[in-house]
């Protein structure tokens, strides 16, 4: 279960709840004041009440008042919009950072240690800047208990974000930015832990040496680190590249350079749909939606993955 937004989750709840209500009442006001004067208007001067149409003249006073009120307004929503946003774009020197990675359909976060995780996890009441870096297509990083959202543009230079945690809990955090096939799938959570549990989670190895004592399940974490099961499932089932299930050791046609051809999935082919992903095109599916990742992902992590696809053809159908 998440944690309510409503209270003070971050240090900007407050700045941006105290713009949105003002501008929502100022709407509001506007909203009923209107239809007000205009269900007045339908019954006093209808052709039955008023079969004489009524000529008015121009007022230099009522003139003035609908151009000056509505004027002031304006600057007020605006300074108490601009007076919460300005913070958001002068982070803490002494702030916590951590790279977000987005890609088509997930976010990974790597932390100064080098750990990686999918989950984002930070401690309570320290500033926190977010390093933002799109990976393919525009995205947008949002987080609606603590009020930042910030969108992710490939290639853009000092792409960040910055908040400090103020409530312990679990939180919604997703992409609002309509990114392709699976945009919707692209949740994930905020962990606001304490300062001595983050700290504990921080320099944890276990969870690395439980893993690397299972056959595969590192290469099944490169996989998830990289969005890569957002486009290729674990059960068969097609999405917008071929299955990883039973791939391993068997024949496929692909295109290569205008010409069909038969691959065996070995480790060469799948270091080079890795690292040359138009290269030779699987029958069935599309070219140009999968990036390269070269320079991303090393040999050694590949060869980890392909450990995992080697334990998906030993399981029974």
């Amino acid at each position: 279960m998440y944690s309510s937004g409503i209270t003070q989750a971050s240090n900007f709840v407050e700045g941006v709840d105290r713009a949105f209500l003002l501008i929502l009442g100022i709407s509001f006001v506007f909203l009923i004041g209107l239809t007000v004067v205009m269900l007045v208007f339908i019954f006093k001067y209808n052709k039955k009440r008023n079969p004489v149409p009524t000529q008015y003249e121009g007022s230099i006073k009522l003139e003035i008042l609908w151009t000056v009120i509505p004027f002031i307004l304006v600057l007020v929503m605006f300074y108490f919009g601009w007076a919460g946003w300005t913070p958001m774009r002068n982070p803490p020197k002494d702030s916590f950072e951590v790279t977000v990675y987005g890609r088509m359909w997930n976010f990974t976060f790597e932390y100064e240690n080098g750990r990686r995780t999918d989950t984002l996890f930070l401690p309570k009441d320290q500033p926190i800047k977010l390093n933002l870096k799109a990976m393919d297509v525009l995205h947008s990083l949002y987080i609606p208990a603590f009020r930042v959202k910030q969108d992710m543009v490939p290639g853009k230079e000092n792409n960040f974000m910055w908040f400090e945690p103020q409530k312990e809990g679990t939180f919604e955090l997703f992409c609002a930015e309509y990114c392709g096939l699976q945009h919707s799938y692209m949740i994930t959570e905020v962990k606001v832990l304490t300062q001595e549990e983050f700290d504990e989670w921080y320099v944890d190895t276990t969870a690395v040496a439980k893993s690397a004592s299972t056959p595969g399940a590192e290469g099944l974490q490169i996989l998830r680190l990289n969005g890569c099961i957002a486009c290729h499932s674990l059960d068969g089932s097609k999405l917008v590249g071929p299955s990883y299930k039973g791939i391993w050791g068997h024949e496929v046609e692909v295109e290569t350079n205008g010409e069909t051809r038969t691959l065996t999935v070995d480790e060469e082919y799948v270091r080079n749909s890795i690292y040359n992903p138009d290269e030779d095109i699987v029958d069935g599916f599309s070219k140009g939606l999968m990036r390269s990742y070269k320079g991303e992902l090393s040999d050694e992590e590949i060869d980890k993955i392909i450990v995992y696809l080697k334990t998906l053809s030993d399981k029974k159908e």
